[in-house]
């Protein structure tokens, strides 16, 4: 049986898998990311090495970013203006592609989760709805009719500007816009607010009420710009239980009756969701890309 091969690049590590969905990965792994040589020459390893026992048709990249997605430019599949040292303008699926000798389907890292949530997990059946990371950087990738949005060049929903709460001393750690969302409420700008990790901060400090206040006035503008039928919220930040309640008690305040459907005033507990697909939904959003692409 011909499978499907996916590639999840994240800033911090990459996972590689093999299978058509969630219940058939009979391959995977996964290791941290370092240098673009190094780390695109392992992940092409792994697909070779499990040529002998599995075919593969297509593979999908699901990529941190920003990334050009425009088919016709000559950068296309390239990662461009990225913070991350020495991954500016890599040119990641061709690369792939060109090793493997294999169709490449090539797209967000957000983008291919919320892909993954609305084939397999908690986004299953809806028209639409948006996936928002909260973790190493603030992403969001929007999903309407089956397909994810993309425009000019694609969603960035964390570096939506935010009105800085007037008690947050911190400038923000974003080097583009200071203090955008990412810059204030990502795990980086959390460690570098109050010196220590998210897991490192107790249920009741007070960095959770600050972090669940610039995440509700986010997706209030999601909310108001997209009017998704769900927002799935996950990423490594949103592993703290305690922000779910506080981020859905603070997106009601934000949106102070506004905006009247039943999902919202009757139900946001079943509104704003955490992701079902744990931490693979990244890696199975790559596979939902090469499937995508074979079509």
């Amino acid at each position: 049986m011909s499978l499907f091969g996916g590639i999840e690049c994240g800033g911090s590590s990459f996972a590689c898998a093999i299978g058509s969905g969630p219940e058939d990965i009979v391959a995977y792994t996964k290791f941290p990311t370092t240098t673009p040589a190094k780390t695109l020459a392992r992940a092409v390893d792994f697909f070779r090495s499990e040529r002998a026992r599995h075919t593969i048709s297509v593979v999908g990249i699901a990529s941190f970013g920003p990334v050009d997605l425009d088919r016709s430019s000559p950068t296309y599949g390239s990662i461009t203006t990225t913070p991350k040292p020495g991954w500016g303008n890599v040119d990641v699926a061709g690369y792939v592609g060109r090793e493997l000798s294999l169709p490449i389907g090539f797209d967000t890292d957000v983008n291919a989760t919320a892909l993954a949530e609305h084939r397999w997990g908690n986004a299953v059946g809806l028209d639409s709805f948006v996936y928002v990371t909260v973790g190493t950087g603030i992403g969001g990738g929007a999903v309407f009719d089956g397909s994810p949005v993309h425009g000019l060049v694609h969603p960035e929903m964390g570096h939506m500007r935010v009105p800085h709460d007037p008690y947050d001393g911190f400038a923000g750690c974003c080097p583009y816009h200071g203090d955008c969302l990412e810059g204030l409420a990502s795990g980086p700008a959390i460690r570098q607010r109050w010196g220590a990790p998210p897991d490192g901060l107790p249920d009741d400090h007070p960095a959770w009420e600050l972090e669940a206040g610039y995440l509700a006035t986010g997706l209030a503008n999601i909310v108001c710009a997209l009017s998704p039928g769900r927002i799935v919220l996950g990423g490594g930040v949103m592993g703290r239980s305690v922000l779910y309640p506080m981020v859905r008690q603070g997106l009601l305040e934000q949106l102070a009756g506004y905006v009247q459907a039943p999902e919202l005033i009757d139900d946001i507990d079943g509104y704003v969701i955490p992701p079902a697909l744990g931490d693979r939904a990244g890696v199975l959003g790559a596979i939902a890309l090469a499937k995508d692409a074979q079509k």
